[in-house]
């Protein structure tokens, strides 16, 4: 098992060549969608680790930070992949609060720790977030926006979990005619 200080700086160079390659605009979701269990080598919803999401939440906040955008954790499959957040960020994009608190076993220990960590915390259903990232093969696609952008970065794996990070765009209509910027 990778330490945890090794994952703290894998995670930050992906999320710096991330940066590179992608602009942010101000207020935007970021979704995260993280197995701590994967990470560990375990396979997911079996071994969850809350000391591996405190660093792991520690760096996605600076990350959010730099670039003004809002974080946003999925949880498990137990909660349907309902996403905690900020209560203002929710109430900016008039997303619904439902009734579960994540906790390690129903939740994950990412969005559990999230929720413990944030000023004040919600839950909603859905999203469509402009930004996001895979952890351990969670499968954040159903929050992302329509026409989502895989970004290629050099670190593959958190620990022993596949990464994948993602923009998005608008769609592309038209047809041959059509002219895009």
């Amino acid at each position: 098992m990778t330490g945890l200080h090794d994952l703290q700086n894998d995670l930050k160079q992906a999320l710096i060549e991330f940066e590179q390659q992608v602009k942010f605009t101000e207020d935007q979701l970021f979704v995260v969608g993280c197995s701590t269990s994967e990470v560990m080598g375990e396979k997911i919803g079996t071994a969850g680790a809350l000391n591996v999401a405190e660093v792991l939440y520690e760096e996605f906040s600076k990350f959010a930070q730099r670039n003004n955008i809002h974080l946003v954790f999925q949880g498990c499959e137990h909660i349907n992949r309902a996403l905690t957040l900020e209560s203002a960020v929710a109430k900016k994009y008039h997303l619904e609060p439902v009734s579960v608190i994540p906790v390690r076993t129903a939740g994950g220990s990412m969005s559990a720790y999230a929720f413990s960590q944030m000023t004040e915390p919600v839950v909603v259903e859905s999203i469509q977030a402009h930004y996001g990232i895979d952890i351990g093969q969670t499968i954040i696609g159903m929050h992302l926006k329509a026409v989502a952008v895989p970004i290629r970065t050099s670190v593959k794996r958190l620990g022993n979990a596949v990464i994948t990070l993602a923009t998005t765009r608008p769609k592309l209509i038209g047809g041959e005619r059509a002219q895009y910027k």
